[in-house]
């Protein structure tokens, strides 16, 4: 089992920053693949960043690319998201997922966090 819990949410203004957190207990972190999703009101679950287990792939989607960084410590036990130049459409719960192996695909996320709420105030 693999606990995660998420952090660093909260409201900005547009044009903004936040860094979320991601800590993890339980098996081994490093083993894992994580991953960074996202769930607006009304509107589907997205992945929006992925990294592989030691950092060496990563996938962004469209919506975040560029304005995005997704990293690790492994020594930490903690997935980071960077996000940049914040807009109103970037407002959801932001949840952090683990899986094993490497796939830029938003499946077989096995571990969940109980996610963190992002706002975007224009």
């Amino acid at each position: 089992q693999v606990q995660l819990v998420e952090s660093g949410g909260g409201l900005v203004q547009a044009g903004g920053s936040l860094r979320l957190s991601c800590a993890a207990s339980g098996r081994t972190f490093s083993s894992y693949a994580m991953g960074w999703f996202r769930q607006a009101p009304g509107k589907e679950r997205e992945l929006v960043a992925a990294t592989s287990w030691r950092g060496t792939f990563t996938y962004y989607a469209d919506s975040v690319k560029g304005r995005s960084t997704i990293s690790r410590d492994n020594t930490k036990n903690t997935v980071y998201l960077q996000m940049n130049g914040l807009t109103p459409e970037d407002t959801a719960v932001y949840y952090c997922a683990a899986r094993s192996g490497w796939s830029p695909t938003a499946t077989a996320y096995d571990y969940w966090g109980q996610g963190t709420q992002v706002t975007v105030s224009s």
